[in-house]
């Protein structure tokens, strides 16, 4: 693989993120503008269950056991292409429209139409969410200008 050849495991696992972020709603609004999917095979119907989520001491320690979570997966089929989507939470519409959307997004001839129309909108929007939230937080910072100069 060159450089300018995208990875593939790396471009799936980002626009499953951004679909594993977005909310039922928003990813069918955007999938109205668009062409219809092909219908999709259940192979996994959506369903609720637990994951129990681990953590590090200070990011690089010893992991534990940090406590549950609530995850909705959901298992589709579109001709021969399987999607999988997990989702944090009990939205099944979320986790099958992620799971359509993936099975999709790994066809060439609709990748491009699917992340143009939905993934790039989704993602601009995590984005500017997450800047929001950055320039909130840092409005709130206190600088110790007398504990900076006596060092």
């Amino acid at each position: 693989m060159t450089d300018m050849t995208p990875d593939p495991i790396a471009e799936r696992r980002r626009w499953m993120a951004v679909l594993a972020r977005a909310e039922a709603d928003e990813i069918a609004a955007l999938l109205a503008a668009l062409p219809p999917l092909p219908p999709h095979e259940r192979l996994r119907a959506p369903e609720t269950g637990l994951v129990m989520v681990r953590g590090r001491a200070g990011g690089d320690g010893g992991a534990f056991n940090l406590g549950e979570m609530t995850v909705t997966r959901c298992a589709v089929r579109i001709g021969g292409v399987v999607g999988h989507a997990y989702v944090a939470g009990r939205d099944k519409r979320q986790a099958e429209l992620a799971a359509a959307l993936d099975a999709a997004l790994q066809d060439p001839a609709r990748r491009a139409a699917l992340m143009d129309g939905v993934i790039a909108p989704l993602d601009a929007r995590q984005q500017a969410a997450r800047d929001a939230e950055a320039r909130r937080a840092a409005a709130t910072k206190v600088e110790f200008l007398a504990m900076q100069t006596t060092r």
